[in-house]
């Protein structure tokens, strides 16, 4: 499974806020404790429906999302 289909996004759940593998655990819950400064092992624990994967797709995920070029300021 590529990493990115492990995202989904259902305008039904979550608000249409990016999921993982249709569960109601949001990108941004994953990203916020690994933000907040826990392991990926600590999420799993956090989480346990979670897989490895699933936390290397939120990277992901969220690496694409941002990823676009700087505007420089007139």
């Amino acid at each position: 499974m590529e990493l990115l289909q492990r995202i989904t996004i259902d305008p039904e759940q979550c608000g249409g806020r990016p999921c993982i593998r249709g569960m109601r655990i949001r990108v941004s819950d994953v990203l916020d404790l690994l933000g907040n400064g826990l392991t990926a092992e600590q999420v799993l624990d956090e989480l346990p429906d979670l897989e490895a994967e699933d936390i290397r797709a939120c990277l992901l995920y969220a690496s694409r999302r941002f990823d676009h070029p700087v505007l420089m300021a007139a």
